[in-house]
């Protein structure tokens, strides 16, 4: 009786490339460093003027944009880009200040939405004109419109690839709401 030998595995396309040169880890360093200060400043611009972090500011944005002005949590946690329990405990925060109600999904009883209030969206019009001070003062006014089309099509074709990787969206509640 003799022995085979396993098949070798197929490399994957990470193994089979080269090491990350310089220049590219410069290029992930200056993104990774540039988005956290600016996530930083808008949110410190945000919480002195209005209290409200950039989550929440966030959230409320994604809810006065939906149909109906409300998601379920997990879509909402999806767009905000939380966790399942980060988007409870936000939403928690955002309902004991009266900017959004939560509720049971009429369709489906183990999920709930979330719904902005008249105050939420008074709120976040007041801290619209912060937050996009903010963009057009650290981001818009530092980059040529030119440098902006290139970083909007490169972070494009990069979010597009990883949306083919993360689950879809639930919108078992919400295609009720539409209907």
């Amino acid at each position: 009786m003799t022995s085979q030998a396993a098949p070798a595995a197929t490399p994957t396309p990470a193994t089979r490339r080269s090491p990350v040169n310089e220049a590219e880890l410069g290029a992930w360093r200056a993104f990774l460093q540039t988005h956290a200060r600016l996530l930083r400043r808008l949110d410190e611009d945000l919480q002195a003027a209005h209290g409200l972090s950039l989550a929440e500011y966030d959230a409320l944005l994604q809810l006065v944009n939906a149909p109906e002005r409300r998601l379920r949590m997990s879509a909402l946690a999806d767009r905000v880009l939380l966790s399942r329990s980060g988007i409870t405990r936000l939403v928690d925060r955002l309902v004991a200040d009266g900017m959004v109600e939560r509720f049971a999904c009429p369709t489906d009883a183990r999920g709930s939405m979330a719904a902005i209030t008249a105050l939420g969206v008074s709120r976040l019009r007041a801290a619209s004109r912060t937050h996009l001070d903010g963009v057009r003062r650290y981001f818009l006014d530092v980059v040529s419109s030119e440098e902006q089309a290139t970083i909007q099509d490169s972070l494009e074709r990069v979010s597009d690839r990883l949306a083919g990787q993360l689950p879809g969206e639930d919108s078992v509640c919400t295609a009720a709401l539409e209907g």
